[in-house]
């Protein structure tokens, strides 16, 4: 039996809406927490659900990864905020998009066909970073900085990782100026430009 058939059927999205509306009804008018424990468990199981269908059909289900892995990313957020309401914010923010990019590195990695999912993995594994920065204030590190480095390594894996269709190298040329134009930024914001400049 295909697993995706039990998302298909209206009578169980019914029953989940239904139990869905009826916990989080329970949490307003109880004080209780169910809400989020339901639907993370809904989203741990939708993506399970995906996730077999990848395993049993192979690298000709590429893209059960994508959900199947963001929704596991969503599940793991959804319960944090649960478990640690407050203080893991950034980790639920981090952890949701750090996911969407690994599935679109797991279809690489599945089909080198799809060479073209190295884009938007790079750019939502660099969004998570810039979260995590963000949030988690670390430091004088400046994510407008990092987020401009991280689209130039994308850009040059793309050049760089191997596809059927052989090297891209077109991507070396976007991947040097954002890699360039992040690391001056980078260093004008640490004070490393007055060193920089004169060595340059």
């Amino acid at each position: 039996m295909n697993a995706l058939k039990i998302l298909r059927s209206p009578v169980v999205w019914g029953l989940l809406l239904i139990t869905g509306g009826g916990a989080l009804l329970a949490d307003e008018l109880l004080g209780w927490d169910l809400g989020a424990y339901f639907w993370g468990g809904v989203a741990l199981l939708a993506a399970l659900i995906f996730l077999a269908e990848f395993v049993g059909k192979g690298k000709a289900a590429w893209w059960a990864l994508i959900p199947g892995v963001g929704l596991l990313g969503l599940a793991g957020s959804i319960l944090a905020d649960a478990l640690l309401p407050g203080s893991a914010a950034w980790v639920s923010e981090t952890v949701f998009l750090g996911s969407l990019g690994l599935a679109f590195w797991l279809v690489y990695l599945a089909d080198r066909n799809q060479w073209w999912a190295i884009i938007p993995g790079g750019v939502l594994a660099t969004l998570a970073a810039v979260a995590f920065l963000d949030d988690a204030g670390l430091g004088r590190v400046d994510s407008g900085s990092i987020f401009f480095v991280g689209l130039g390594v994308t850009f040059l894996l793309v050049g760089l990782l191997p596809t059927p269709q052989g090297k891209m190298t077109w991507a070396f040329i976007p991947g040097g100026i954002l890699l360039v134009f992040g690391l001056l930024m980078l260093a004008a914001r640490t004070d490393l430009l007055v060193v920089v400049g004169p060595a340059a």
